[in-house]
């Protein structure tokens, strides 16, 4: 049973920066996508980034595209979220996700909730001043 552990979450000022971490256990990461979502009070959870098994492909919506950089380290089975330029808009509870990948579809990436099979408990960011 994979598991996921996010941290790095907290209050951070407008134009500041975090690293969120997505630690796994339970599995190799190497055959998994991830993807990081966020979900806002009162609001849907949404995609802000994928990153294919290799590491190979990435996607970013256009509201954190230049911002946000995934990538991934599957020697340490860890996954990092870096955030630049940070924004109120930008606050929520951020989550990684996994979803198990045939080597067929290793440089695929996937932005929508149901396309994930594990969760982590997610980790807050707060951005205001």
């Amino acid at each position: 049973q994979l598991q996921l552990v996010e941290s790095g979450g907290g209050l951070v000022q407008p134009g500041g920066s975090l690293r969120l971490s997505c630690v796994a256990s339970g599995g190799i990461l190497d055959y998994y996508t991830i993807g990081w979502f966020r979900q806002a009070p009162g609001k849907e959870r949404e995609g802000v980034s994928c990153i294919s098994r290799l590491g190979t492909t990435t996607n970013y919506p256009d509201s954190v595209k230049g911002r946000f950089t995934i990538a991934r380290d599957n020697d340490k089975n860890t996954v990092h979220l870096q955030m630049d330029s940070l924004k109120p808009e930008d606050t929520g509870r951020y989550y990684c996700a996994a979803r198990s990948t045939p080597f067929s579809s290793r440089y695929m990436c996937y932005n929508k909730t149901n396309d994930y099979d594990w969760w982590g408990q997610g980790t807050q960011i707060t951005v205001s001043s």
